[in-house]
């Protein structure tokens, strides 16, 4: 998410400090970027030189003093933890000027949590992109309780700059994209678990039925099932209802490594850079 916001904002004309504690994660980052930077360019989507204008617009960084004492707007696209997060903002409330913005790409978590551990609660939000971010148009933007309405509106414009469809949401577990999305993930976690159907049937189903683009296990094994894992449990912690609880079989899979597309391994095998079937009993109840 981090390399697609980067390029995002990157491609848009702005300048751009990209943050990693990792220098090798910095680079398979610009590496990732370039590839799609790549298919833009075959796609006859973009040029040559906004290709050269979009790298030329990113500065890496292993050190966030450095790359955030001028910053005017941070987004922080650290991974589904609250305590990692908490600590970022502390760290950033203290090293950025009192006048940016903060922000965060959480899929779940509260931006009102986020928001009590620096000085500027009314100038932290949530920015929530979507994967791919350089092709997804929708960004969800979520008002923590004091986050101002300049500062609102400043990102609502901003996201329109970025050529993609802001949406304002209230900052509730999950907001709307994950509230709605993760039940249907969980419940078709079940479904397999309980073993009313295959994963290939299970997402042929939602796909011919429903039209969507993706099954919801392919979904989720593209989306990380750690995150969708996290993002149920803050669901569940956060609500207290029985429905968001994560399915037993999904708790299992991420405590065994199986993660997904970035694990190489999920409801699907790719592992071979195809997207095999595992055996469907493997994950029966």
């Amino acid at each position: 998410m981090g390399n697609g916001i980067a390029h995002t904002f990157a491609q848009n004309g702005f300048k751009v400090n990209m943050v990693d504690v990792n220098q090798q994660a910095l680079e398979r980052a610009l590496a990732t970027i370039t590839k799609n930077l790549d298919r833009q360019l075959a796609k006859g989507i973009i040029t040559d030189d906004v290709k050269a204008a979009t790298l030329n617009n990113i500065i890496t960084h292993t050190d966030i003093k450095a790359a955030v004492t001028d910053a005017h707007l941070v987004v922080e696209a650290a991974t589904e933890n609250i305590d990692l997060k908490l600590k970022i903002f502390r760290d950033l409330d203290e090293l950025c000027p009192a006048e940016t913005i903060l922000a965060s790409n959480t899929s779940s978590i509260s931006i009102t949590k986020i928001a009590s551990v620096t000085s500027r609660p009314d100038k932290v939000i949530g920015m929530h992109f979507m994967n791919p971010v350089p092709v997804m148009k929708l960004v969800e933007v979520i008002r923590g309780y004091a986050t101002s309405d300049m500062v609102t509106n400043t990102i609502m414009d901003l996201s329109h700059k970025l050529d993609k469809v802001p949406v304002e949401v209230n900052d509730y577990p999950g907001f709307v994209a994950n509230r709605i999305l993760m039940p249907m993930i969980n419940e078709a976690i079940y479904t397999l678990y309980e073993g009313v159907a295959g994963v290939e049937e299970i997402d042929t189903v939602m796909k011919l039925g429903m039209a969507h683009p993706m099954g919801p296990l392919q979904l989720a094994d593209f989306i990380g099932l750690d995150v969708c894992l996290a993002i149920l449990n803050v669901l569940y912690t956060g609500f207290g209802n029985q429905k968001y609880a994560p399915c037993p079989l999904l708790v299992n899979m991420v405590t065994s490594g199986s993660k997904g597309v970035k694990s190489g391994s999920g409801f699907y095998d790719y592992s071979g850079g195809n997207k095999d079937l595992k055996v469907a009993a493997k994950f029966s109840k």
